[in-house]
C-alpha cells in the first residue's frame, strides 16, 4: 500500500523540506488554478516519489494559500505543456518562486507561507528517475 504524503510548510525550513518533496512534480500549464477572491494558488500533478524504494509516482495538490498576487514568466501558450516543478523557494520575506525547467516561473506575493502538499491517489510505476541533465 502506497503511504499518501500530507506536508505543511509555514516558514522557510519546512518550505525546504516541502521542497525537495514536491521536485519533478509534473504539472500541466492547464492543472495550475488561481482563485483570487480565495487568495489561493493550486497545482495538480504527477510527484515523483523521492521517498519510495522504486521509482514512482502519485498524484498530488500543491496548495498555497494567503496569495495576494501572481507574476509569471515565459508561461507557455499550450494549455497541455508539462512544466517539470523544479523547486518552491522564499526569494524574500512575502514571495515565493516556483520554477519549472525551461526557465519558466511563477512568483507569489503572499501573506505568509502557508503551503501544502498532498497526495491524492495510489503510486504507479515511473518510466525513469529524474536526471536533471546528470550523466
Amino acid at each position: 500500500m502506497t503511504e499518501l504524503l500530507l506536508l505543511r510548510a509555514e516558514d522557510g525550513e519546512d518550505l525546504k523540506i516541502l521542497s525537495a518533496c514536491a521536485q519533478d512534480m509534473a504539472v500541466k500549464a492547464m492543472d495550475v488554478s488561481w482563485e483570487p477572491k480565495r487568495r489561493r494558488l493550486v497545482l495538480l500533478g504527477n510527484r515523483y516519489r523521492w521517498e519510495a524504494k522504486e521509482p514512482t509516482r502519485v498524484r498530488s495538490a500543491l496548495r498555497f494559500e494567503g496569495v495576494l498576487a501572481v507574476a509569471r514568466r515565459e508561461w507557455p501558450d499550450e494549455r497541455h505543456a508539462v512544466l517539470p516543478l523544479l523547486a518552491v523557494t522564499e526569494s524574500v520575506p512575502g514571495e515565493l518562486v516556483l520554477a519549472f525547467g525551461g526557465g519558466t516561473a511563477l512568483r507569489l506575493r503572499v501573506d505568509a507561507i502557508d503551503v501544502i502538499l498532498e497526495d491524492m491517489s495510489g503510486a504507479w510505476g515511473a518510466l525513469a528517475v529524474p536526471g536533471h541533465g546528470q550523466d
